[in-house]
């Protein structure tokens, strides 16, 4: 399913994180009441009845000329680029400015559904200003107030009012992303999978511009590749804001059965890897890390040992995932990637049958019971898996409260024990005896 993205733009102090963590519903954003605080564009997943879909929040358009500013409006180009609805919020406490016009200038080129978002409706200004907004030309406007949760609903509606579900199609074959930061060599990676030059390799962070989908076949079977990144737009100082490859991979990875997280061993772990590798998890798709240009590196026996210490410190949110060193450039150890591949891939589809999923988690619960609060203990009644990609599991317990995270991550720990899970995230479901299930 491929989620439609939609970006929140307009001049500074508008309320567009307001906004943004209204429509997410956590205070991601950060909020101050002074012009330009938010500098990145900022990215979260928003549900709306049937419809879900990626937001973007970018950082105030001003025309000042200042390198700042300059990089703000390249970075709300970029999200306008990838965007399927814009919708653009001003301020009817203080009407329409020059910069407003500005943003009207930028959106009435793109040939994209435009939204005004009249924010702050409740100020007793209001009513002065906003009809005024109506001469900006565009065909959608919507009043609200992010502060009051007033005309948020419509502004849903509208939003999603055009979406349909893209479904891929459903085939067997296995489709795997090539995610992480610019420049650690993922068009190099693919090039040494498909072993032609398929793709663009450059050592200019960010050739890359559009993800790109690839069929090819491994031992008679067949697979996709996406590799990922980039941005539509030339130009060299879009070249150097490495965050823009953050929305591509999200959309990469929402198709995908299986993730490979490109590290590069020349430059060490970054927090932007780990960012990308975070939202990889948090939409259940099973990750490889592959530790790329290892070609460079000496004494190659101890520094594996090294890199591996140091990915564990800072990947300690995915202990299963599998490492692959290679070099994509010399192809060396390139042939033992696929089979991990295959193997996670697998791992993320397995079904564990009933009876089987109920002797581990009691044999872990005997072994090590829970520790009791105010009296009560948790007691685990049945499990069974209910789903995969990833494998899901639901528990009956006499109180779901009782469940502490570290004896969740316990039972978790047990069950990866007894059954190859290697490389796929799973989720443990609790709820109490006769709860409907979640």
């Amino acid at each position: 399913m491929k989620k439609p993205v939609v970006a929140l733009v307009g001049r500074p102090n508008v309320g567009k994180s307001t906004l943004f963590n209204r429509l997410v519903g956590n205070k991601i954003a950060i909020i101050e009441d002074i012009p330009g605080i938010t500098r990145d564009r900022i990215y979260g997943d928003v549900q709306f009845g049937n419809c879900s879909f990626h937001l973007i929040d970018t950082g105030g358009i001003d025309i000042s000329k200042d390198d700042f500013n300059n990089e703000i409006k390249m970075q709300a180009e970029i999200a306008i680029n990838e965007a399927d609805v814009i919708v653009f919020v001003v301020d009817a406490k203080e009407g329409i400015t020059t910069n407003d016009l500005v943003v009207k200038d930028m959106l009435l080129k793109t040939n994209k559904k435009i939204i005004v978002a009249i924010n702050k409706v409740d100020s007793k200004l209001a009513n002065n200003n906003i009809y005024d907004f109506y001469e900006l030309g565009f065909d959608n406007y919507i009043n609200i107030s992010s502060e009051q949760n007033e005309g948020i609903y419509e502004l849903l509606t509208e939003i999603t009012s055009d979406f349909k579900e893209i479904k891929e199609v459903e085939e067997n074959i296995i489709k795997f992303s090539v995610i992480g930061r610019p420049n650690v060599g993922k068009s190099s990676l693919v090039n040494a999978i498909l072993n032609e030059e398929r793709v663009i390799v450059s050592a200019i962070a960010g050739t890359t511009r559009d993800a790109i989908d690839t069929p090819f076949s491994y031992h008679n079977e067949k697979f996709v590749i996406i590799d990922t990144a980039g941005m539509r737009k030339k130009g060299k100082i879009y070249e150097t804001i490495e965050k823009y490859s953050l929305l591509r991979s999200m959309k990469a990875i929402d198709r995908s059965d299986v993730c490979l997280l490109v590290l590069d061993a020349s430059t060490g772990i970054i927090e932007h890897d780990k960012h990308i590798a975070s939202y990889a998890i948090e939409a259940g798709k099973p990750i490889i890390i592959v530790v790329n240009k290892w070609d460079v590196i000496d004494e190659k026996d101890e520094q594996m040992k090294k890199f591996n210490i140091e990915i564990r410190n800072n990947f300690q949110f995915i202990p299963y995932a599998p490492i692959v060193y290679l070099s994509a450039l010399t192809k060396k150890r390139i042939h033992t990637l696929m089979p991990q591949v295959i193997k996670v891939y697998q791992n993320s589809t397995k079904f564990i049958a009933t009876n089987l999923i109920n002797d581990c988690i009691k044999d872990a619960y005997n072994l090590n019971l829970p520790p009791s609060y105010k009296g009560k203990r948790l007691k685990i009644y049945f499990c069974n898996q209910v789903s995969i990609k990833p494998p899901t599991f639901d528990i009956q317990v006499n109180n779901k409260g009782l469940i502490h995270f570290s004896y969740k991550r316990y039972l978790e720990n047990k069950i990866r024990e007894s059954f190859d899970f290697e490389g796929t995230p799973i989720i443990l479901q609790f709820k109490n005896k006769g709860e409907e299930k979640l």
